[in-house]
């Protein structure tokens, strides 16, 4: 029997977040942020009410790293959840906790996300108990209290979610021989038009890399780094473990053909503009 997991619920809300991704996290002045900001010091764009000033033309201002970030609805968790609507302005004494948890229910909550589409996947029927104990675990562990969330052993939990979501990967991908490109350095790699239908690109750094017109179809893109990477004509359906921010993280087109439910980025050019 699976466990429903609600798609609003790992989906950010910012309306009901009190601005955490703004203050509790550190920005260091380089190509993705316009200037330094130490961890537990409000961004400068932030407002009293929580909103980004400059939310319209982030990218504009120097800020694409703030449009890429996903904090897969743990700011409202943190918030409405674990804090009981309380935020750290009209609650100081709560700040150091508050930016303590909030980094700790991201990582859960992705998991979440990532066991939630592997549930989901016909071919992990074999292991949909251990999938149904993984999400019921890190249900669980998301809804701990503020200190409970703070001794959490995060990584551990991950490490074991990722070995399970390895071991559905597989089963997924298995119908044919592909490449294993797990952790592999591709910055800038030239990979255009290539086959890399079911391929495992899991934690790769693919920054910059050329994957135009790729048949990246079944391929596992868990946490690969797809920033700059150009995927104009690439065919990403039934991707494994693709998500919104790595698709606003790269650069493609309209003939990009990307898996629903995942939307197209506003961002991204028209057919046939030019490579820049």
């Amino acid at each position: 029997m699976s466990i429903p997991t609600s798609a609003d619920r790992l989906t950010a809300d910012c309306s009901r977040c009190a601005g955490l991704c703004c203050v509790a996290l550190p920005f260091a002045a380089s190509a993705d942020f316009a200037a330094d900001k130490p961890a537990g010091t409000p961004c400068r764009n932030l407002q009293a009410d929580f909103r980004c000033g400059i939310h319209t033309g982030l990218r504009e201002a120097g800020y694409p790293g703030c449009t890429v970030y996903d904090c897969f609805g743990a700011g409202q968790q943190v918030v409405q959840v674990t804090f009981g609507g309380r935020d750290w302005r009209g609650h100081p004494e709560l700040a150091d906790s508050m930016f303590a948890v909030f980094p700790v229910v991201r990582v859960l909550h992705e998991l979440l996300r990532y066991l939630t589409e592997a549930r989901a996947l016909p071919a992990a029927a074999p292991l949909s108990d251990a999938l149904d104990d993984a999400i019921a675990t890190t249900e669980r562990l998301a809804g701990g209290t503020p200190d409970e969330l703070a001794a959490l052993d995060v990584e551990a939990h991950r490490r074991s979610v990722a070995d399970l979501l390895g071991r559905v990967s597989d089963r997924a991908r298995a119908a044919r021989p592909a490449p294993d490109h797990r952790g592999a350095q591709l910055l800038g790699a030239r990979l255009r038009g290539a086959d890399l239908r079911r391929a495992s690109f899991r934690g790769a750094l693919l920054v910059g890399a050329d994957l135009r017109g790729a048949d990246l179809r079944g391929a596992d893109l868990l946490g690969a780094d797809l920033r700059g990477a150009d995927l104009a004509g690439a065919d990403l359906r039934n991707t494994l473990f693709l998500t919104p921010a790595q698709l606003t993280a790269a650069r493609g087109d309209t003939t990009t053909r990307i898996p629903p439910p995942l939307t197209r980025p506003t961002h991204w050019r028209p057919r046939g503009r030019a490579r820049r």
